[in-house]
């Protein structure tokens, strides 16, 4: 009885410890807690050389069990770009489902993997922002998986995103590696590190990107709080089109 009472005692605490927030820029498979909600946001400041935009999305996401997902993304866009004058309105609407078909936990350990869809409706206005406001429907298919230890976390995404009436087509690779920088706890309270790589290649356009973020994040029990900043290492992309940088702030509550 006793080691029983004891395994169910340490598989709470761990669900608890590697229940860190999600990757910053990335995305990661772990979900927990059927039948919960998630609010959250990730405010994202992009600049280049047509100009800054400012993209606020109110994100709600529904666990309707412990391995599917299904989430509506709400954005607001502020902007001044060269070529489009300068105003606020809403971005495009993102529909976005996942569900974990494969999981392998062990002692202080999980590694798991999600199908995952985002179908984006046209709602904002047609400024080509990549991801943010393009006024196309856009389907995104991909796979992500990850692990994740006490120690670190991993995770990896690809996927392609089909435009068919426009020329957002893109295939998409990312990468990540998340350091816990406290010891394990409970109730859950962490300082954690991301080092994110994204990829991105527009097929029609023949465009390149690869994309590095650096980010923190603090997570006490159910709250997480994030800021990262993004920049290019590879820009075979025109350069008035190219990121300089993007700085992002966000934060979630689960209930």
């Amino acid at each position: 009885m006793k080691k029983i009472i004891f395994t169910t005692l340490l598989s709470l605490v761990l669900v608890k410890v590697l229940a860190q927030g999600p990757p910053i820029t990335a995305d990661k498979p772990i979900m927990l807690g059927g039948n919960s909600f998630t609010t959250k946001t990730l405010t994202e400041i992009r600049n280049n050389d047509r100009g800054t935009a400012v993209y606020v999305p109110l994100m709600l996401h529904y666990l309707p069990t412990s391995n599917s997902l299904v989430a509506l993304h709400i954005p607001y866009l502020s902007y001044d770009l060269d070529g489009a004058g300068s105003g606020s309105t809403l971005a495009d609407i993102k529909v976005q489902g996942k569900y974990q078909f494969f999981r392998k936990d062990g002692t202080g350990r999980t590694w798991r993997m999600v199908a995952k869809t985002i179908q984006t409706l046209p709602t904002g206005k047609e400024l080509d922002l990549l991801e943010l406001s393009t006024g196309e429907y856009q389907g995104y298919y991909g796979i992500v998986s990850g692990l994740e230890t006490l120690k670190y976390g991993i995770s990896t995404e690809i996927g392609y995103n089909w435009a068919p009436d426009g020329n957002q087509d893109e295939l998409r690779a990312k990468f990540g590696v998340g350091l816990p920088l406290l010891k394990p706890q409970y109730p859950n309270k962490q300082v954690n590190l991301y080092f994110e790589y994204t990829s991105s290649w527009l097929t029609d356009r023949d465009w390149y990107q690869l994309l590095y973020a650096q980010g923190i994040q603090y997570a006490l029990k159910t709250v997480t709080f994030d800021l990262a900043v993004q920049l290019p290492l590879i820009k075979d992309i025109p350069e008035n089109r190219a990121l300089n940088y993007s700085v992002f702030l966000g934060t979630r509550y689960t209930f």
